[in-house]
């Protein structure tokens, strides 16, 4: 479920709408858990400490033994039964919101909430207990998120870009070892030469109106411009062919007085039929009444229909392309963004000191 309203804040419960009683009630709900969380897990870690064999050494070294061992003896046995009582918190208080979850329909399915909450869920196992750290920070990031300064400025500038940081070194490492494994199956498989045969076929269609659109726009406007000057020279060819025939010439002397005349006109005639057959060639080529040229579209169907299947050539093409374009993501994603932040950050920083 997305928030897109501004006025409505994301609780521990449910989309609750910002300044009702139900927003201030989970307001004040997130900040108790998460001073509980914070408490919870500084007594844990205050536990470890004191009893491993670093505490033991501490307190030897500061001759303070005494209080070590009223720690283990006294205090101890009580944050081992706390821990107990709040473990069964959480569960009670994870089950109930999964109920609530549910009812209110906050996911599609009732049984997206665990995986939601996944670290809620692995929180409770004993060794596991450090990711209840990850709600005290989902908590402050929300309070942060609408007001509530409750995580210093500078603490969540570093916080957000080492987060970051993180995900990004670790989204490159799939995307790489992807790309290398999609690299392999090309280089070292035959299969990929059936799925471009597939693709050639699928695409047939789109092949065509591509096609015809790229040949209206280019050849259609070309022969548009060109076709007098194309007609003019196929006449002249016409004209030039004709005089070019010495049995004509010979045999129209043979006639008095007109021959000359009538040699001429032959020789304008052909021009003439030349330029007219030329621009009526053309003209079917460079008809733009209609949206799509009829002439094109149907040589682009025909061309689309070419056997093009195991074509080791067009084979070779589509592996060219795919691993250059493999090779440019490849390079892309090796560029470490948050590297060029920090040296972007420093060079700023330098620039004020200076």
């Amino acid at each position: 479920m997305k928030n897109d309203n501004p006025d409505i804040t994301s609780s521990s419960f449910k989309f609750v709408r910002k300044g009702t009683w139900g927003w201030k009630i989970a307001l004040i709900y997130d900040i108790f858990m998460m001073v509980l969380i914070v408490i919870n897990l500084f007594c844990l870690s205050a536990n470890a400490i004191l009893m491993s064999d670093f505490g033991q050494w501490l307190f030897d070294f500061i001759r303070l033994p005494e209080i070590l061992q009223f720690y283990k003896s006294d205090l101890r046995p009580w944050v081992i039964i706390t821990e107990g009582w709040f473990t069964t918190f959480l569960v009670c208080e994870l089950l109930a919101r999964w109920v609530i979850a549910i009812v209110l329909r906050h996911h599609r399915r009732w049984w997206f909430f665990p995986f939601v909450h996944w670290y809620e869920i692995l929180s409770i196992i004993p060794q596991l207990r450090f990711l209840r750290l990850l709600r005290a920070v989902a908590i402050g990031y929300n309070l942060h998120s609408h007001g509530y300064k409750v995580i210093p400025n500078r603490w969540y500038r570093q916080g957000n870009f080492y987060y970051n940081m993180l995900m990004e070194e670790l989204s490159s490492r799939v995307v790489l070892t992807v790309l290398d494994g999609i690299k392999r199956e090309l280089t070292t498989s035959t299969s990929h030469k059936q799925l471009i045969d597939d693709l050639v076929e699928h695409h047939r269609k789109l092949l065509a109106i591509a096609l015809a659109d790229i040949l209206q726009e280019s050849l259609g406007k070309e022969l548009q411009s060109q076709r007098s000057m194309i007609a003019k020279n196929v006449g002249q060819v016409v004209n030039q062919a004709i005089e070019d025939t010495p049995e004509l010439t010979q045999l129209l002397r043979l006639i008095p007085i007109v021959g000359s005349r009538i040699e001429q006109q032959i020789q304008s005639i052909g021009q003439r039929l030349g330029e007219n057959i030329t621009q009526g060639l053309i003209e079917p080529f460079t008809h733009t009444g209609q949206k799509e040229n009829p002439t094109f579209t149907l040589i682009s169907d025909k061309i689309s229909q070419i056997q093009i299947e195991h074509n080791p050539h067009i084979d070779k093409l589509v592996e060219s392309a795919v691993f250059e374009t493999l090779e440019a993501i490849r390079k892309q994603v090796k560029v470490k963004q948050w590297q060029q932040i920090l040296e972007e950050h420093e060079q700023n920083q330098s620039s004020i000191d200076k």
